[in-house]
């Protein structure tokens, strides 16, 4: 039969958060101050990239002659404040958060995100202290379309991978996850220009928000 899931593993940036129009705007900013149009595409090619990854790809395909970790920092000084002070949770992501820990479930991040954007997030919605554990993308050697994070991170949780499941918006991370040996469920973020389609492709489920994911534990 299915292997009873242990750990739940979620994505933060446009998963648990509601934040990817925060991204959208930055972007918006880095590049209009310097007289660049954002390409239709450009949000997508960085979306599943760590962020010296991102930069380095901002960085190449505009010419710029910023290093990455000037890129990084201009970035990071306008999304802390986003982070800190607006930033909310998707719909129903705190009953689910609740909910799982009440089932006894251990719960985890994988995230590109830094802590110091994510923890005063979480910690302003009042979920920070649910989690088991934080697995950055950028303590794996690989990105986070390959399985290492997600190892990584099962470990923490003192988990199998097949005892876990993984919530993510974009279709590579899903894969990354799947790949790692993980249950997968592709959640829908309307900022990422990913249609439905493409994440139930790479996942074992899709859903549009995480109440769909309540009435599943409810009725289990």
């Amino acid at each position: 039969g299915r292997m009873a899931i242990k750990a739940a593993l979620f994505d933060l940036d446009g998963t648990l958060l509601d934040s990817m129009g925060v991204w959208a705007h930055i972007d918006e900013q880095f590049l209009s101050v310097r007289g660049i149009p954002v390409p239709d595409d450009y949000q997508l090619a960085i979306a599943a990239l760590r962020v010296h990854d991102a930069a380095v790809y901002t960085i190449r395909r505009f010419s710029l002659a910023e290093s990455p970790e000037q890129v990084v920092r201009e970035w990071m000084d306008m999304a802390r404040e986003e982070f800190a002070l607006r930033v909310a949770l998707k719909p129903h992501a705190r009953q689910l958060l609740e909910l799982m820990r009440a089932r006894g479930l251990r719960l985890g991040t994988v995230s590109s995100l830094a802590p110091e954007l994510f923890e005063p997030a979480l910690r302003r919605n009042g979920v920070y202290g649910l989690f088991d554990a934080f697995t950055s993308a950028s303590e794996a050697p690989r990105g986070k379309a390959y399985p290492d994070a997600y190892l990584l991170a099962a470990g923490r949780l003192g988990a199998r991978p097949c005892e876990c499941v993984m919530y993510d918006d974009l279709p590579e991370a899903l894969m990354g996850a799947r790949a790692a040996g993980m249950a997968t469920v592709g959640v829908y973020d309307g900022h990422a220009r990913v249609t439905a389609g493409e994440l139930e492709r790479a996942a074992d489920r899709f859903i549009y928000d995480f109440k769909e994911e309540i009435s599943r534990l409810e009725n289990a």
